[in-house]
């Protein structure tokens, strides 16, 4: 006898809630190892390979590829065979899960390996009719969605007794179910006193999601306020907000919805902008002498020649040693205790514009990193940026950002800070201009560098003086020897 299991999509990690199906890598009919990745999904951070935790056959996926899925909903199922037997393609009895309420001490699904869930419901056992004198089979509570026990074998009786239980406990209900999975829509339903079934979920089969309660709260803030009547009494009811696609006067172009990475670019931005009193300075630098230095380095061979040297990692190296005597940019603002949080450990994070939009992979502890060292790591983490397989954890933690828009072909910008950071330095590119060297006109290799930095944590003189140390830093590469 063979059992269905549904796996449901996993608490991905970081606070993500949501991801996209980007790719099926199993079909229905295959057979699946346990901890086999099954789906490959985008989430606001990375793509992520989700691995299933059963082994047996798949019977059914859920979800195209493109489409949305919130935490919690299921992804496929699967037929696992019965204990001590490799036989899964017998016929199963799917057992469906019942609509029980959520614990606020499970943290519901997660992917194989971490993660809690609350205890398992207690079950009354299920006699066979014939232990009873041929009579009813005693009833028993519907399982938990979070339970993955389930009985290998029942009789046809019991499994029957067992369906109608949940069919009866379902219809007890007086208001009816609610087409909720995700525990984060309940319980942001229950924060601001929303009703789930007065709602009409925009997902699959009706399934409610978290833009519809977020609709749902702004429509009801954005409505007149309606007196409270007594239970059983009509009421004046507020009028229903019109949807965006009802106004009259808008756009009616091309629609990209902002999700994933586009839309955690957008949030992040927006709130950089609104949080942070943010200003810039900038000033020109003759790198003639970094490139030449970057020259030597790449150009000398025996046993002392390694890998190559980038630009980006030398630039990286000035930083962290910039860095160390302005420790007050390597900060972040804590708003809700009015506190600048200064970071000893310095994650660098740096831009990297990929096909599936900009990014920025973080390398970690980089002031404890040579050029070599911080060279294989930026190779490292672009390839995986371009073949989108950075992790969560790759791509979050940073402390300071380093932007190498002269890959662009341009000089300068302002570019926005990467919220919670406190500044980013920024480099256009590397260009033959004329310059005064040793007092004469000369031409030699100019880079613009901009810093946009959080005004709350220094003042300008701060970072003055760390832009001043970058720029002789890149026109006098020997300053660096006095930090090493």
């Amino acid at each position: 006898m063979a059992q269905v299991l549904e796996f449901k999509l996993p608490d991905l990690g970081e606070g993500l809630t949501e991801a996209t199906i980007v790719s099926w890598l199993v079909r229905v009919g295959d057979v699946v190892a346990v901890d086999q990745p099954v789906v490959e999904v985008e989430t606001a951070k990375a793509m992520v390979e989700v691995p299933c935790p059963y082994g047996g056959v798949v019977t059914a996926r859920f979800g195209d590829e493109g489409a949305e899925l919130p935490v919690g909903a299921a992804l496929l199922t699967v037929a696992v065979g019965a204990e001590g037997s490799e036989d899964v393609s017998a016929p199963v009895q799917p057992v469906k899960e019942a609509a029980a309420q959520e614990k606020p001490d499970a943290s519901g699904n997660v992917l194989v390996g971490y993660g809690t869930s609350a205890a398992p419901a207690r079950r009354r056992r299920v006699r066979p009719a014939a232990a009873t004198g041929g009579g009813v089979p005693e009833r028993r509570e519907p399982r938990r969605a979070e339970s993955a026990a389930v009985p290998t074998a029942v009789s046809k009786a019991s499994a029957v007794s067992t369906t109608e239980t949940v069919a009866e406990t379902v219809a007890e209900r007086p208001t009816g179910p609610v087409a909720v999975i995700s525990p984060l829509v309940r319980r942001l339903a229950r924060e601001h006193g929303l009703d789930l079934r007065q709602l009409t979920g925009s997902g699959r089969d009706g399934l409610i999601l978290r833009s519809d309660v977020e609709r749902a709260v702004t429509e009801r803030s954005a409505a007149p306020l309606v007196t409270s009547v007594p239970a059983g009494q009509a009421g004046p009811v507020a009028p229903a907000a019109p949807e965006p696609s009802a106004t009259p006067n808008a756009p009616q172009g091309h629609r990209t919805p902002l999700r994933g990475i586009r839309g955690t670019i957008a949030d992040k931005l927006s709130r950089s902008r609104t949080e942070i009193p943010d200003a810039t300075c900038w000033v020109d630098a003759d790198a003639t002498e970094l490139l030449h230095a970057r020259a030597a380095m790449n150009a000398a061979t025996g046993p002392s020649a390694g890998p190559k040297i980038s630009v980006l990692a030398l630039l990286a190296r000035i930083c962290t040693a910039a860095l160390a005597r302005y420790p007050e940019l390597n900060a972040t603002v804590d708003t809700a205790r009015r506190e600048i949080v200064r970071l000893d450990e310095v994650h660098l994070g740096f831009a990297a514009q990929t096909e599936r939009g900009l990014v920025v992979p973080v390398v970690r502890d980089a002031h404890t990193r040579g050029a070599e060292s911080l060279s294989a790591e930026f190779a490292r983490l672009t390839d995986k940026a371009r073949t989108g397989t950075l992790t969560p954890g790759e791509l979050t933690g940073g402390t300071f950002t380093l932007n190498n828009y002269g890959v662009f072909g341009v000089d300068g910008s302002t570019p926005i800070i990467n919220h919670p950071e406190a500044a980013m330095l920024g480099v256009g590119r590397i260009a033959a201009k004329p310059w005064v060297h040793e007092g004469e006109l000369a031409v030699r290799q100019v880079v613009q560098l901009s810093l946009t930095f959080d005004h709350r944590v220094c003042d300008g003189g701060t970072a003055g003086g760390f832009l001043r140390y970058v720029a002789d830093c890149v026109e006098q590469p020997a300053v660096l020897l006095r930090t090493l």
